[in-house]
């Protein structure tokens, strides 16, 4: 049922895909030194054969590369036909209320079956999970969070973190430092969180602290916190370096949020969005849903010659999961009607 990948190294710019199969134009891309990933999308999906077959060939066109998906639950989960229909991460917060010891064991289990069914498809990892606090005021976090309260949030997503590793997944924590308190989406604006450092450090580090032992990987936002520093964070030495890497002690990967995305204009064109993230310290950069950028980030990494990091090795998957066993599995079977009447509930 499993069977253990060699590590490699990868090169440092992740891309996305046009549709459901892999092109000859593509392959040629991915085959690039500098290119070290691909995330696929909902548009990239028709069913569980059609993806897995995706993926290896993929797998096929250039080994080396990573290969990812955002499957968190809720509104955003990419494989939905013939896979568990998660339910939004809020659900675990409000069993944590009731029973805490409960909450966190369904959380856990959670965590196991989205990694379980994505190594099934062949995927390394997913970019899962939020680490945000829902403090009520952002639409595009809301329910995503596993609750408002900075130990709620450590608890519950530390269990789905445990779920993810215990079936062979590297675990990704974001939007560091906190995307949580700000009501601007960064997908189509530039946020801004002017609260003093002091509380952000008190309340939105204290899960991402809490996560740091079992935390493969960060992803941090495209948010501006103004009280410390003018850039948004994935751009920001002080918020990667300073604060991630030194007071937290964090050795794992940093991905820059999608490049693309509005909330990273402030630092000016995709070359200078792809300079500001790695001089800030992000081992990959992501350029998602815009292939004319993602070429001239690509060029301008042929320039640059960034070299790899060694460090982005350890997101590869650690098994591969066959999907027929998996579904037969006791396991995934007590997990999938656990899920299955929570959303109920819900």
């Amino acid at each position: 049922m499993t069977q253990p990948f060699a590590l490699v190294d990868p090169g440092v710019l992740m891309l996305d895909l046009a549709g459901l199969e892999l092109t000859p134009q593509e392959c040629e891309l991915l085959r690039d030194p500098q290119v070290g990933g691909v995330i696929l999308f909902a548009r990239n999906v028709a069913s569980a054969q059609q993806v897995r077959a995706l993926n290896e060939a993929i797998r096929a066109c250039n080994p080396a590369l990573l290969i990812a998906v955002d499957q968190e639950g809720g509104r955003v989960q990419r494989l939905r036909e013939g896979y568990t229909r998660l339910p939004a991460m809020r659900v675990f917060a409000e069993q944590w209320e009731r029973d805490r010891a409960l909450a966190e064991s369904r959380a856990h289990e959670c965590g196991w079956l989205m990694a379980a069914e994505m190594l099934s498809a062949g995927f390394d990892f997913s970019f899962a999970p939020v680490l945000d606090l829902d403090a009520g005021v952002s639409a595009v976090i809301g329910d995503r969070a596993f609750g408002s309260a900075p130990e709620q949030v450590a608890a519950l997503a530390g269990a789905f973190m445990r779920g993810m590793r215990d079936a062979g997944m590297a675990t990704t924590g974001k939007h560091f430092p906190g995307h949580g308190s700000v009501s601007a989406d960064s997908h189509t604006d530039i946020p801004v969180d002017s609260r003093p450092l002091a509380l952000i450090r008190d309340q939105d580090l204290r899960p991402f602290a809490a996560s740091v032992p079992f935390m493969d990987a960060v992803m941090p936002a495209h948010v501006i916190y103004e009280q410390a520093d003018s850039r948004c964070a994935g751009f920001s030495p002080f918020w990667l370096q300073t604060v991630l890497r030194g007071e937290l002690g964090f050795q794992g990967v940093i991905f820059s949020d999608d490049l693309a995305m509005a909330g990273a204009a402030t630092a000016g064109g995709i070359e200078a969005r792809v300079d500001a993230a790695l001089d800030a310290g992000c081992d990959m950069v992501l350029v998602c849903n815009d292939r004319d950028m993602a070429l001239a980030a690509l060029t301008h990494l042929r320039t640059r010659r960034q070299p790899a990091s060694a460090r982005l090795a350890r997101m590869r998957r650690r098994q591969d999961v066959v999907r027929e066993p998996l579904l037969a599995s006791a396991r995934w079977q007590e997990a999938r009607a656990m899920i299955d009447a929570l959303r109920a509930q819900g």
